[in-house]
């Protein structure tokens, strides 16, 4: 697991290798994710920016509003947990970006997601 608080927010990033949906041309990673507010207000996720990096190298960025279609209220202590996916063409690669988040007096701030790796550990053998 990989960890990184931001201004009370704290974000878990859990990544998993999906053998079942991959093929020797595309990988497919989930990777499961946990908002924490640990700070003392309400706030919510307005919306995110991923930097994906494949094994050989290539950046894509996406950006979007909310995760997963859902742009979640978290008051203090609240968790929202979610999982996704990203297939790539290499075995191995990396995720990193931030939520923008507003807080209850309509501030945005950025909230950094950790540097993630993921791998298909079949390959390394």
């Amino acid at each position: 697991m990989y960890y990184e608080t931001t201004q009370g927010i704290e974000i878990e990033v859990t990544p998993e290798f999906l053998p079942a949906q991959s093929t020797p041309a595309q990988f497919v990673f989930a990777y499961h994710i946990t908002i924490t507010n640990r700070g003392d207000t309400d706030v919510q996720l307005i919306s995110r920016h991923w930097i994906i990096t494949d094994g050989a190298g290539v950046v894509h960025e996406v950006k979007g509003d909310g995760v997963i279609g859902e742009q979640p209220k978290l008051k203090p202590s609240e968790k929202h947990k979610y999982s996704s996916f990203c297939p790539l063409p290499t075995p191995t690669g990396n995720m990193r970006g931030t939520f923008q988040m507003v807080n209850h007096l309509g501030a945005k701030f950025d909230v950094r997601i950790p540097l993630f790796f993921l791998r298909d550990l079949r390959s390394a053998h």
